[in-house]
């Protein structure tokens, strides 16, 4: 299986706000529960460590009920 790119997850948050377990739930329906990303950091993670990934990058902010994507910090490469 090919691996996704993260902005793809980033991409697919926009205009949305998650809970991690929400965003989880909503990657899996939209990518597959054994879908692997990678980032230009990293590669190979898995669902929860993508979510660990993109947080501690900085990617998320606060939204009204939990957080959403911060579109100003997704590179287009």
């Amino acid at each position: 299986m090919e691996q996704i790119h993260a902005h793809e997850v980033l991409h697919m948050m926009e205009g949305n706000s998650y809970t991690e377990d929400s965003l989880k739930e909503a990657i899996k329906e939209q990518f597959g529960e054994e879908q692997t990303f990678y980032a230009c950091s990293a590669d190979n993670m898995d669902i929860d460590t993508l979510i660990v990934f993109l947080k501690n990058k900085g990617k998320f902010m606060p939204a009204d009920s939990g957080f959403t994507v911060d579109v100003s910090k997704v590179c287009n490469h």
